[in-house]
């Protein structure tokens, strides 16, 4: 059938046979009737890590990304390494290994150069440093919304299902929000 993309990866509004359309998942090939269940159906996807380091355990969402991190294991670096001295973890970039030693030492070495506050990792910093650039990698497959976390995207998905993790024990109303739900206990 005809093809209509709502996101280059993961939702196709596809037109089968019988007149139905249906929203398929491209992570998995299953099938729902609205747009809601999918994007629910979603969230499972975007906390799965299939791809698992059989060296360390460490597991990954893309098998490029396993690819890529088992030459810290088989030493196939195309580029000079930096090795932890502490746990053995091997780094390509110099300024990510000194960021990772804060871990053992407790110092925070990573600044951000817009603002100078430090965190303990480089992965801590690139979080913060979206404040400054306004960068949402993280896109609603829905609205298109951006996000500058995956967890913010998870927590906006409910608005569009109706659905909450937040649910009231005395009337059952649900809530995406804790803050809303907290709230709406208070006046209960």
């Amino acid at each position: 059938g005809q093809r209509f993309s709502q996101s280059s990866e993961v939702v196709v509004n596809e037109q089968l046979h019988d007149g139905e359309k249906r929203h398929k998942c491209l992570e998995c090939g299953k099938s729902f009737r609205q747009s809601s269940t999918l994007i629910s159906h979603q969230v499972i996807h975007m906390r799965e890590r299939p791809y698992e380091c059989g060296e360390c355990g460490k597991s990954f969402r893309l098998k490029s990304l396993l690819i890529c991190h088992q030459r810290i294991h088989t030493r196939e670096w195309p580029y000079q390494s930096y090795e932890c001295g502490e746990c053995g973890k091997s780094f390509r970039l110099k300024s990510l290994y000194i960021c990772h030693q804060s871990m053992h030492t407790g110092e925070r070495p990573c600044k951000c150069p817009k603002c100078q506050k430090r965190f303990h990792s480089s992965s801590n910093l690139v979080l913060h440093q979206r404040i400054h650039t306004d960068e949402r990698p993280f896109l609603c497959p829905e609205c298109g919304q951006g996000f500058k976390q995956s967890s913010t995207l998870i927590t906006h998905l409910h608005i569009h299902t109706g659905e909450g993790p937040y649910e009231c024990p005395q009337c059952g109303k649900s809530f995406s929000v804790h803050s809303s739900f907290i709230r709406y206990q208070r006046r209960h």
